[in-house]
């Protein structure tokens, strides 16, 4: 039995009680009491969760409950958003939030977490930004950054080719970051005449903890949104462990190296272009990026030849790409599933400058890779050192190789950038020599001419 108001008792299973109200539980395993709050997903419906005074959740049997007391009903607090003052002497920055938990907020009285991508409510999070910038946002989706794909970055790239044509300064995207570089890269290649900058950003920690990155990263992004001279595509996050400063990062040189720390993300074979502090100045490191003021005086995108100084959403992608790493003892059966199932392309992780097995029969890379050449499935080979470049003329294996298979190698492109690549290119032709053309054409900064060696594990 169970108390919904004083002296009253009802059947547990018919009680009127919601997350945020305050209850008392007699079980066969004891008292308890507490706020209750939403059960997780993964967990039956058998059981209730109260958060208790301690700070800590417990879950208690339906079963083994003998009646519940509701103690106090939950009222829903009066939140008003706090007015923002534009100032017309800033620039204006759009805020486009993809997920994570960035912008997220814990209701700690029912555990809950809400989710409210307004620009009052980064305002309120973190007041530094109204110094740099007034402040347009939206909410494009709320998905864990796993769960991305080709479609969502398609609609991505429309959105934001929209809003950047709409007389901001820039773009700040927010979004998880186990695959952030992928969508750098996505972004790098379907926004062509590109004249502004877009600056992605995260959090390794949740905003709710005292280490939480996500305040400085988005403080930085805002700088680098308001005042960098980069018509480019890039990631802003934490330079080191520290607070110290953030680093900019061109969208097809970043890669996230580590799974926790907050200076995770790392330039790949350049130099970053910037360092960016949250007092608002942004140190230039590597001059090598299209700057606002060309493309803004001269209207063209090299890329296309286009004369019109509008961002255009070039999203022409095929899904039908794979990325394959080879290892000691790679079956070369795995590069015919990919073929048997219709692939339109190919991108290959190789060893070192891009090998492959090649020297026994039973698992030799040649005939397969020779039967994607014969099908005219385009194969791009990548390293799998990550730094470096590929180079198919080191070893003779290597040159048998080039030659009799037509394998494209990629310089010193990112495995991963080479599969959006891969995918973008296939979606605008299929003719083999063409996507050989475009494929070791630099489209978004994603070949470098020469490697500096100081880039070496920046």
């Amino acid at each position: 039995m169970a108390k919904n108001k004083e002296g009253e008792t009802k059947q547990i299973d018919s009680l009127d009680h919601s997350p945020g109200d305050k209850i008392k539980i007699t079980s066969t395993d004891g008292v308890f009491e507490g706020v209750m709050i939403p059960e997780p997903e993964l967990l039956d419906m058998n059981s209730i969760i109260l958060k208790l005074s301690t700070g800590y959740n417990i879950g208690i049997d339906k079963k083994k409950i003998k009646k519940v007391e509701l103690l106090e009903k939950y009222k829903k607090p009066y939140y008003k958003k706090p007015s923002i003052q534009q100032n017309t002497m800033l620039p204006t920055v759009s805020l486009f939030s993809l997920g994570g938990t960035i912008s997220s907020k814990v209701d700690y009285t029912t555990g809950g977490v809400s989710a409210d991508y307004t620009a009052e409510d980064l305002i309120e999070m973190c007041p530094e930004l109204s110094s740099y910038a007034n402040f347009k946002a939206q909410k494009v989706m709320s998905i864990l950054s796993e769960d991305i794909t080709v479609k969502d970055w398609q609609r991505i790239a429309e959105i934001a080719a929209k809003e950047l044509n709409s007389g901001i300064r820039g773009l700040i995207l927010t979004q998880g970051t186990d695959t952030l570089h992928y969508s750098t890269a996505a972004l790098s290649f379907m926004l062509r005449n590109l004249n502004k900058p877009v600056i992605f950003t995260g959090a390794q920690r949740s905003i709710d903890r005292g280490s939480s990155d996500a305040f400085m990263n988005l403080v930085c992004a805002t700088v680098a949104a308001s005042k960098f001279d980069g018509a480019v595509v890039a990631s802003c996050m934490h330079a080191t462990s520290d607070d110290e400063h953030c680093i900019l990062i061109r969208g097809t040189k970043v890669r996230k190296m580590h799974s926790s720390r907050r200076d995770a993300f790392r330039p790949i074979n350049e130099l970053p272009l910037a360092k960016v502090y949250t007092d608002g100045n942004i140190e230039i490191l590597n001059e090598n990026y299209p700057k606002i003021s060309e493309k803004s005086k001269n209207g063209v995108d090299k890329t296309d030849g286009s004369s019109s100084e509008d961002v255009i959403a070039d999203t022409a992608f095929d899904e039908k790409v794979a990325l394959i790493k080879v290892y000691p003892g790679f079956n070369k059966d795995v590069i015919d599933f990919y073929l048997d199932k219709g692939y339109h392309g190919l991108v290959i992780e190789g060893t070192g400058f891009g090998n492959v097995a090649t020297l026994h029969e039973s698992n030799s890379l040649l005939l397969a890779l020779k039967r994607a050449a014969d099908e005219k499935v385009p194969v791009v080979m990548t390293s799998q050192t990550i730094y470096g470049r590929t180079n198919p003329y080191v070893y003779t294996t290597m040159r048998k190789l080039n030659i009799g298979t037509k394998v494209i190698y990629a310089e010193d492109i990112l495995p991963e950038v080479a599969y959006i690549k891969l995918g973008w290119v296939l979606g605008h032709t299929k003719d083999y020599d063409e996507v050989k053309k475009m494929m070791l054409t630099n489209v978004a900064g994603e070949i470098s001419s020469r490697t500096e060696p100081e880039a070496f594990l920046y």
